[in-house]
């Protein structure tokens, strides 16, 4: 992963150099263990940077936090989806969205494609730790809006099945990343479905990489929230793709799309603006290879990726609608 990630980030680097900028650009290997961390803050080989990116696990990031704060120097977590109240650190870069963002994309989508006269929503709930992760801001944020829907909760799909109410539309949200509970609970929708109760579908963001059976998926009308996706019929996706083949002889997989989009990213934007950088972090948007960034400023947990996606499986693919 780590290698991956590094291998387009500096082709991204590369990509921003090539704008007129020179960079100095230094790698270091903390293998995973904060000692590491500390013998290079002693050793001050990072003192003189404008810019840290990683380290990539969540307790390295948290290591680095006073230090990134003392400094004064940008900490970029580029593969974490921890929130970033975890780190409070108002040094830091979010890049991957947290979960609170994904409930808020799914909560605005369906506010503003539903009408709640002739629409129940339901929550389906197994109260496991990580279907609470996402179940808990979707419901926070169903409370607070002004739009009214018929909303209804239940721990499966199974005792929802008692209180089916005629001639109406459900929308429902099965919050739970745990493939054992959603392919019994994809079996059932779909023969709710075939018995005539109209369905939209949708699912938690760890869906996409979980391999459920897309016929259903289809039937079901099913969408989920993403932060990334890569279009390989893009032009600027196969010149990456053969740059990357060449230089390294293996084809990239995901985290080489997305180091190569956080290097181009901000070496871009250090080109663009030198050492105040910073100050426009909020303004440069940016549409990359597998995603987009825009970013907005919180004194607390500093800059925060709130660009995403909503797909849904259609055609036997997943497609962007919104």
């Amino acid at each position: 992963m780590a290698i991956d990630f590094y291998q387009g980030f500096k082709l991204g680097i590369d990509s921003a150099a090539e704008q007129g900028l020179n960079f100095k650009l230094n790698v270091y290997d903390t293998r995973d263990n904060n000692s590491q961390i500390e013998g290079l803050i002693k050793n001050q080989g990072l003192i003189n940077s404008n810019l840290i990116v990683g380290p990539v696990y969540p307790d390295g990031l948290k290591y680095i936090k006073d230090y990134s704060i003392v400094k004064g120097i940008p900490v970029v977590n580029p593969l974490a989806a921890t929130h970033p109240q975890e780190f409070n650190n108002p040094n830091l870069i979010s890049i991957v969205n947290n979960i609170d963002l994904h409930a808020e994309k799914l909560g605005f989508y369906i506010t503003k494609h539903y009408n709640p006269e002739n629409t129940v929503l339901v929550l389906i709930d197994p109260q496991d730790p990580g279907s609470k992760l996402l179940s808990a801001p979707l419901k926070a944020y169903f409370e607070n809006n002004k739009k009214k829907f018929t909303f209804q909760e239940f721990a499966s799909v199974f005792t929802m099945e008692l209180k089916l109410m005629k001639d109406k539309k459900y929308i429902i949200i099965v919050t739970s990343p745990d493939r054992k509970f959603v392919i019994p609970t994809l079996d059932k929708l779909v023969k709710l479905k075939n018995s005539g109760l109209e369905i939209d579908l949708y699912g938690h963001p760890d869906w996409i990489k979980q391999n459920y059976n897309t016929d259903k998926l289809q039937l079901l009308n099913t969408a989920v929230t993403s932060s990334y996706k890569v279009d390989y019929k893009n032009n600027h996706v196969i010149s990456f793709i053969k740059k990357y083949r060449t230089a390294f002889n293996f084809e990239p997989g995901e985290y080489s799309f997305k180091g190569f989009d956080i290097g181009f990213y901000f070496g871009h934007l250090i080109s663009k603006h030198g050492k105040d950088y910073l100050k426009y972090i909020t303004e440069e948007k940016y549409k990359g290879l597998h995603n987009s960034f825009s970013f907005y400023h919180d004194e607390k947990l500093g800059y925060i990726n709130a660009s995403l996606m909503l797909l849904r499986y259609q055609n036997f693919s997943l497609n962007l609608i919104e």
